[in-house]
């Protein structure tokens, strides 16, 4: 079973990306409902357990049934704007109560009591549910937002670089490693559709998701942008606690913190993010980080609401300790100079 979506130029022009808090809590719900599947999310359940034993999210779990082989058009809608918020997207499922009943009446879910009177009452259902998806979001997701946000965001920046660096072939054959293009088309065998489905010169519109893991879900049904939802790039670490350890010769010029900020930026991170990881104050990793900036050790990049740092070529050779190119040790030298005179 495989999707085949089939790019013209127009498409490739319509390639976009976005990040959808909506989607995050209704993935979320299969986690929590089958985390025996999601081992790399088990600790974020067991975290977030309690906390919803106290919120009412019964019509949300009857919405995302397990096995989940389809979600109803309704629910999760593809995002407009590359970083909407909760209640933007709230405000968008609201305005679809007109497909309420014929959705529920094609999808090949649950018919439970609740579902029922969402049927019989599309609007005040929708009302219903956004009530519950406010009060889900607030126990489980908000508490990790930032954690979350920054690793679909650092995802989207390395992505625009595969882009930058390999073209459109190298960033989309890269979601996973059953995802392939062969000539105008991008294989998909993991996801429920199938068949050849032409983008429709709307182009692709990709949403990285922590808790779609280790799927990859698509949109392409009509009125939609055909959206393709994938895990992003290091979802197995984001709930471990790990201990950097730079090497100690660059930690000895550099210093220790500096050198550990170096380390844990193996992946574009925020300056909130890192000072967490590093039991920093936010101050304080903004000074270190802006001496590495100057230094040439570290790059900032703005995506939506935050910045994100990653290392820079001569960092990683720093790091690596990579003495193969003598124009990289020249450039190494000068930029550990550089920083001892910024401290």
């Amino acid at each position: 079973m495989s999707l085949e979506l089939t790019f013209t130029a127009q498409d490739a022009a319509n390639v976009r990306f976005a990040v959808s808090p909506l989607w995050e809590v209704v993935a979320s719900v299969r986690v929590v409902k089958n985390p025996a599947a999601h081992a790399v999310l088990k600790p974020w359940v067991e975290r977030v357990r309690r906390p919803l034993a106290d919120v009412d999210w019964r019509l949300l779990s009857d919405l995302v049934p397990v096995p989940t082989t389809s979600i109803v058009c309704f629910v999760c809608p593809p995002p407009s704007t590359s970083v909407p918020d909760l209640e933007v997207e709230l405000a968008t499922m609201a305005a679809l109560a007109p497909l309420v009943q014929e959705g529920l009446d094609v999808w090949d879910g649950p018919r439970t009591r609740a579902l029922q009177a969402l049927h019989d009452d599309p609007v005040g259902g929708l009302e219903r549910l956004a009530g519950e998806i406010r009060g889900y979001w607030e126990a489980a997701i908000a508490p990790y937002w930032p954690r979350i946000s920054t690793l679909l965001e650092g995802d989207v920046l390395y992505r625009a670089r595969a882009l930058a660096e390999g073209g459109l072939r190298r960033m989309l054959s890269d979601l996973d490693a059953a995802v392939t293009w062969e000539g105008e088309t991008l294989r998909l065998p993991k996801t429920v559709s199938e068949g050849v489905r032409p983008l429709r010169g709307l182009g692709l519109l990709l949403v990285p998701s922590v808790f779609t893991w280790p799927r990859v879900f698509s949109v392409t049904t009509p009125p939609w942008q055909p959206t393709i939802r994938y895990p992003p790039r290091g979802v197995a670490t984001l709930w471990e606690h790990r201990e950097s350890d730079p090497p100690q010769a660059l930690a000895a010029v550099l210093g220790r913190t500096r050198a550990r900020l170096l380390a844990e930026l193996d992946q574009p991170a925020s300056t909130r993010e890192l000072a967490t990881r590093l039991d920093l104050s936010e101050p304080g990793a903004n000074q270190h980080l802006t001496a590495l900036r100057k230094a040439g050790l570290a790059s900032a990049h703005r995506t939506g609401r935050y910045v994100l740092y990653a290392r820079t070529a001569v960092a990683e050779a720093l790091l690596a300790g990579d003495a193969r190119s003598a124009d990289s040790v020249r450039e190494s030298d000068r930029a550990v100079r550089g920083i001892r005179g910024i401290r």
